[in-house]
């Protein structure tokens, strides 16, 4: 068949005109996928990492290493950090800051030091042993890093501090079996250390500190603590129940604590202590990392996130 050069650009100008071309498809809007808390990652991940240096006493190598390891999980969250280094009776000490949501509100600091004892002084067996602190205090750094991974700063309210705390756990123990080079000092150390110094030295006042100490038992137990704020309290085990964890989070008081929310509590800062201190194997050789559970993590991870995301 013949078309006549007239025929064929008139056929061209009706076909422009008409836009009778394949219409382009929009491409499809991603939904975006939630971010939630997941106990098993926290474990495999983070609980599994800090096992992997050993036991993390306050001044050692292994300690050193542990904060390095954090900050390099802060920074692969886009979590901006800070640190604050100071000595302590001849020991070098260091607590590790993440911050969310910068200049968003009041602050809320979400706290668990990061160091394990020196001496399992309760092991009935091996009482001059380090502790390996698979649960005391590796799954409450575990619960941070986890949530430093998954919140949304676009749900925040608040700005939100991850706070790792250094040398909380040697207390009671004598100086000269911390730092024994002479002249050592034979002064026994105090608790929460690294949460006394951060405490001290803030230039804001804080909503809000909850910290989260042991909670990582697969056999979990988390009673309201009498030296921490009752409404708070209240607050974080209501959400607990919605999330159908009324076993774990149990709404009756049981224990009174000296632990990284004192030096919060001792200036007027509403504090909470999440801690499970029925935990048989506290500062024993035994707290191992088959102590500790996902399942156990994630139900602290989402509560804490829940209340961070829907203040």
């Amino acid at each position: 068949m013949r078309i006549s050069v007239i025929a064929f650009f008139a056929a061209i100008f009706v076909f422009s005109a008409c836009g009778c071309g394949p219409t382009p498809t929009p491409p499809a809007t991603a939904t975006p996928v939630p971010r939630i808390f997941d106990g098993k990652h926290a474990h495999e991940t983070y609980v599994v990492g800090q096992m992997n240096f050993g036991a993390r006493p306050a001044g050692s190598k292994a300690l050193r290493e542990t904060g390095d390891y954090i900050l390099a999980q802060l920074k692969e969250s886009k979590v901006k950090t800070e640190t604050q280094e100071f000595t302590f009776r001849n020991v070098p000490v260091r607590n590790i800051v993440g911050k969310l949501a910068e200049g968003r509100g009041p602050v809320i600091i979400l706290g668990a030091h990061y160091d394990t004892r020196l001496k399992a002084d309760q092991d009935k067996t091996n009482p001059d042993q380090p502790v390996l602190g698979a649960n005391d205090a590796a799954s409450g750094v575990a619960v941070l890093l986890e949530l430093a991974r998954v919140l949304d700063p676009a749900k925040l309210k608040n700005e939100v501090w991850l706070a790792f705390f250094d040398a909380e756990d040697n207390g009671d123990l004598s100086g000269c079996v911390i730092a024994p080079q002479p002249p050592c000092d034979p002064r026994a150390w105090h608790w929460s250390v690294g949460a006394e110094y951060l405490a001290e030295n803030l230039k804001i006042t804080p909503s809000a500190v909850i910290i989260a100490d042991m909670i990582g038992d697969a056999d979990q137990n988390i009673y309201f603590e009498h030296n921490s704020d009752a409404t708070l309290q209240k607050d974080l085990w209501a959400i607990a129940a919605r999330l159908g964890y009324t076993r774990q989070f149990i709404a009756e008081y049981k224990w009174s604590m000296d632990d990284d929310h004192t030096p919060f509590v001792q200036r007027g800062i509403r504090a909470v202590d999440l801690i499970d201190f029925d935990y048989p194997y506290w500062h024993t050789t035994q707290d191992t990392l088959d102590k500790v559970s996902g399942a156990s993590l994630e139900r602290v991870g989402r509560v804490l996130q829940t209340w961070l995301e829907s203040k």
